[in-house]
């Protein structure tokens, strides 16, 4: 697996019985909206990956989403913890500077994956080691339910994809975006296509 953690907005985590954490399987589009525009408001500007970021490049959605992968500047990491915890999460994970992550008692979860600005436009994200690096490639511009988002190029969404062993959702998702870009897909992938 490449050194890179995916780092998630999740706002919807399985319940888990008996803990008092609430669940809704779906992330529905609404929600990934009403998120980016809060931290829009703020000044985050934050980019889509993983699921939502590929069905963003794909202009439609293709599946039932539990959670949102998404991109922001390290720089923003207070202004977003003032806007999370201001809504009553909690800090549930901190491994900053790679990720921390927030819950609500209501089940939504915040996974923030924050990155160095690089020239390019894109973005370095330290690994959990302190050294190594993982570069995001600069945004695209993609769209759910027609409003244009920011998300991960579809280079960077095959490359957070390799090294290791994919699932049926991964193998449909690359397939999805090599239908749709005409892309070829390395191993393991280029089986599904």
């Amino acid at each position: 697996m490449p050194d890179l953690l995916i780092v998630k907005l999740r706002l919807c985590f399985p319940a888990v019985k008996g803990t008092g954490w609430h669940h809704d399987p779906v992330m529905p589009s609404d929600r990934v909206l009403a998120v980016l525009g809060e931290l829009e408001a703020a000044g985050v500007a934050a980019w889509i990956d993983g699921g939502w970021g590929i069905d963003a490049l794909l202009g439609r959605q293709t599946r039932p989403h539990d959670d949102l992968d998404l991109v922001v500047a390290a720089d923003t990491i207070p202004a977003c913890r003032m806007i999370f915890e201001a809504g009553g999460f909690l800090v549930e994970r901190d491994w900053l500077p790679t990720a921390i992550a927030f819950r609500h008692p209501d089940g939504r979860a915040v996974d923030l994956h924050p990155v160095e600005p690089t020239a390019d436009g894109g973005g370095d994200q330290i690994q959990l080691d302190g050294v190594k690096r993982w570069h995001y490639p600069p945004p695209v511009t993609g769209s759910i339910d027609g409003r244009p988002v920011r998300c991960c190029p579809v280079e960077g969404q095959v490359a957070a994809h390799l090294g290791y062993e994919p699932d049926d959702q991964d193998r449909a998702d690359m397939t999805e975006l090599a239908r749709h870009f005409g892309i070829e897909l390395p191993a393991p992938y280029a089986a599904s296509q």
